[in-house]
């Protein structure tokens, strides 16, 4: 039986996050912020996949991810799953997905609305998880989740 190569490196604590859609790679990274930390990350980016066709993987050593950060991440990258790595071995896996509701995480596109023209934090109710379909809470414009701007 021929052995399989490990394409990216092991890490001993940390978080890796799998099955990101390959042209999302670069985006979850600086979404995360991931080029300011000071430990190492490994990024990789067009491996094969039977999911996905081509996808990316990040490592982050030494990082856990909170909830906040996890809802920005399925804006950009749903249904990417979360290895956390404690001692070399993967402790649990989540699949990330869209919450309800989004708070302060998208920008709406409607330029007559509150949240472009006073100090407020924008909410969306995610009305169509499959289709990717938002819906601003203040203006009840509806935007789709893959042309969104980022707060």
């Amino acid at each position: 039986m021929a052995k399989k190569e490990m394409l990216v490196a092991a890490i001993k604590d940390g978080t890796v996050i799998d099955h990101i859609p390959a042209d999302k790679t670069f985006q979850v990274v600086s979404l995360l912020g991931l080029q300011y930390l000071q430990t190492p990350v490994t990024i990789g980016y067009n491996y094969p996949s039977a999911r996905i066709k081509n996808k990316g993987i990040i490592k982050v050593s030494s990082k856990f991810f909170t909830d906040d950060e996890i809802s920005r991440l399925s804006v950009v990258a749903p249904n990417v799953v979360l290895n956390i790595i404690n001692d070399y071995e993967v402790v649990e896996k989540k699949t990330v997905v869209t919450p309800d509701e989004l708070r302060g995480i998208v920008k709406c596109n409607n330029p007559k609305c509150i949240t472009n023209n006073e100090p407020m934090k924008t909410v969306f109710h995610v009305v169509d998880k499959q289709n990717g379909t938002l819906k601003c809470h203040y203006c009840d414009k509806e935007q789709d989740i893959n042309k969104v701007e980022l707060c």
